[in-house]
């Protein structure tokens, strides 16, 4: 484990021969690295939320492809059967974010087709996986922080930040973006019961020179009601072909919100985040994580009469949705029309 310069925000770092993952755990508190050189260990990983976030999971399950090829190539002629094998391990340590199972499938169709030389050739597809999402995190944020041209205040939900992605950010690129033109008030919901907006979003803020408030999740209404927002933006895992949208748990609460008060609310995500397979959000698989996560210690164990429901995401409605932000364009009012015509975009 080694400490990172403070000033550096980048959720994952490929060192040639492992990759890095910050604990986005430890945080803010603790700056800790930890290196994997294994698909295993980037399992557990991302299962427990080492790294998290729908890109950053995506590109480092493609390091993890790469790893295992390294690892395998070299030491059995069953080489393809092992990394398959790895391959099924890793798309199954989170089921919501699409990215997941995107990078993988580039990985196995990069692999199918690498006879001279896959360790290197899987490797170079993961490396442009990572530095894909930070090209297309910055042009997010141009695109973005035009729509929000005149907003005097925005509000995020979680972290859809540079921590979540190969760097920059979603949802925080596009606040960056808009940040840089013209100074905004940001405001960042706690996001309970992980605390990513207290813990992840208002440190990676502060850590550009960028000041936040911090509310409570139940504070949201009212901060609406007080006038001092016109957007809410937030990330996404998942978006359905009619732009139905889901992200973290608490995301339709605060659409339903904004649509009482007259908030906007962005969705900034790549195209990658995209399911063009599914019709609506009603067919997006909601993660439903440890009760334990959420429960005080003195309400686990055997005869307790207190459980928990501990879903990780909701699905928020198109209708609810002003605006989806991608790297190929954006989707205005997205009920009228899905996301479809963004699919062959240039």
């Amino acid at each position: 484990m080694t400490m990172q310069n403070k000033l550096t925000v980048q959720a994952l770092q490929w060192t040639g021969s492992a990759l890095k993952v910050l604990d986005q755990r430890q945080l803010p508190e603790k700056i800790v690295y930890d290196e994997y050189t294994d698909a295993e260990g980037l399992t557990e990983a991302i299962a427990s939320m080492r790294v998290r976030g729908a890109p950053a999971i995506g590109i480092a399950a493609a390091y993890g492809v790469a790893l295992s090829v390294r690892k395998h190539y070299a030491q059995s002629n069953h080489w393809r059967q092992k990394v398959a094998a790895d391959i099924a391990m890793l798309a199954k340590s989170r089921p919501t974010a699409v990215n997941l199972f995107w990078a993988l499938d580039q990985m196995k169709v990069k692999l199918a087709k690498s006879l001279d030389n896959p360790p290197a050739a899987v490797l170079a597809c993961a490396e442009r996986i990572h530095s894909d999402d930070i090209a297309a995190n910055h042009k997010m944020g141009e695109l973005g922080a035009d729509i929000l041209a005149g907003a005097k205040g925005v509000m995020t939900h979680c972290n859809a930040g540079a921590l979540a992605t190969g760097g920059y950010g979603t949802a925080l690129g596009v606040i960056r973006s808009a940040y840089q033109r013209q100074r905004i008030n940001i405001y960042a919901g706690e996001t309970r019961p992980w605390l990513q907006g207290a813990r992840l979003t208002v440190w990676e803020l502060a850590q550009d020179g960028i000041a936040s408030t911090l509310i409570a999740d139940s504070a949201a209404a009212w901060l609406m009601k007080s006038g001092a927002i016109d957007w809410i933006v937030v990330g996404a895992d998942r978006i359905a072909a009619n732009g139905d949208a889901a992200n973290k748990i608490g995301t339709y609460s605060l659409a339903v919100l904004a649509k009482q008060h007259g908030v906007k609310l962005m969705v900034v995500a790549p195209i990658t985040t995209i399911d063009w397979k599914i019709d609506n959000g009603d067919q997006i698989e909601i993660e439903q994580r440890n009760p334990d996560e959420l429960l005080p210690a003195c309400y686990v164990g055997e005869g307790s009469l207190v459980s928990a429901w501990n879903p990780v995401f909701d699905v928020t409605p198109a209708e609810l949705i002003s605006a989806i932000v991608t790297e190929r364009g954006v989707i205005l009012n997205p009920a009228e029309h899905g996301v479809r015509s963004l699919k062959n975009a240039i």
